[in-house]
């Protein structure tokens, strides 16, 4: 492979996407593996005015409104792919916090299948391997609520949202396919187990 690996961990929030994304940067890189972590959120360069459109669906919910959220979105992740992804060094494993599979879990009007055309038209770049990170919903809401932070969230408010936002992830995981890591049991057992997955597409 004459570019460098990709690989995207999403899921809901408070399933512990941070903390495995550290995990398996410190395991690679035991391994002597060149990685690069990346969040999509920090490389956005229309960020402001995209959260300035989530936070008005919030308040009334449009589809108009949200299928503006999805194109912003979507071309953001062109506009990284070009000016981001393609500067990484060839030999690298890109690790990246959050990517188009995330839209499954927190859009509400704009159904996936339609989310995942409009990111291949805008030429988003797909992973290698997109990692489904889940856990039982009401364990992902009290970690979330555990948090200093808390659930940091403009469209999750409760557990049922918490609820139907992991159903939704989970549906669109097994519809396309994407690497599923259940992460209940131990931090290192979920590490090892996609590590793992990236050995195999490696």
């Amino acid at each position: 492979m004459n570019r460098p690996l990709f690989i995207a961990l999403d899921g809901p929030k408070g399933v512990g996407k941070t903390t495995l994304l550290e995990a398996v940067t410190h395991a690679l890189r035991a391994d002597h593996h060149k990685v690069v972590r990346l969040s999509e959120r920090n490389h956005d360069p229309g960020r402001a005015e995209t959260m300035a459109l989530v936070n008005a669906v919030a308040r009334i919910p449009s589809p108009a409104l949200e299928l503006k959220v999805c194109e912003r979105l979507a071309a953001s992740r062109a506009w990284i792919g070009e000016h981001v992804l393609a500067r990484q060094p060839a030999d690298s494993i890109i690790l990246i916090d959050r990517w188009y599979p995330s839209d499954a879990a927190f859009r509400r009007s704009i159904a996936f299948a339609d989310i995942l055309r409009l990111n291949l038209e805008r030429g988003v770049q797909v992973p290698d391997l997109h990692v489904a990170v889940v856990t039982a919903p009401q364990m992902s809401w009290a970690r979330a609520a555990a948090r200093r932070r808390g659930l940091g969230s403009t469209v999750i408010h409760s557990l049922e949202e918490q609820t139907a936002c992991t159903e939704a992830f989970e549906r669109a995981a097994s519809d396309n396919g994407w690497f599923l890591c259940r992460n209940e049991g131990s931090l290192e057992a979920a590490t090892r187990h996609i590590v793992a997955a990236i050995y195999s597409v490696r």
